[in-house]
């Protein structure tokens, strides 16, 4: 696991209270209900992190950086047995309806 898979565990683990963030192929286990709250926290801890961190190390390119996660979105989906067609690119975060007064 390098740096960045550390922090971001940890983050996960802290503010979410998710175990670990590797696919377990598992829809009880790789989906979790969370409230905004705490992914605004769980952002904000990365965010933080990703500063401290490239305040220390040699600037990388934007377009590395997406290549990087384009590339391991893909090796996923493909893990798990999706299609092209079958390949969505989306987040979707659900939270509780509130009552109005």
């Amino acid at each position: 696991m390098n740096q960045i898979d550390t922090i971001l565990t940890l983050i996960a683990q802290k503010h979410l209270g998710i175990e670990t963030l590797q696919t377990r192929s598992s829809d009880r286990l790789d989906f979790h209900d969370t409230a905004v709250w705490c992914i605004r926290d769980a952002l904000e801890a990365a965010f933080k992190a990703g500063v401290e961190i490239g305040a220390s190390s040699p600037k990388t390119a934007e377009a590395e950086i997406a290549r990087d996660c384009s590339e391991s979105r893909q090796t996923k989906q493909k893990a798990l047995g999706f299609t092209p067609e079958q390949r969505v690119h989306h987040i979707v975060i659900h939270h509780p309806r509130r009552s109005r007064p």
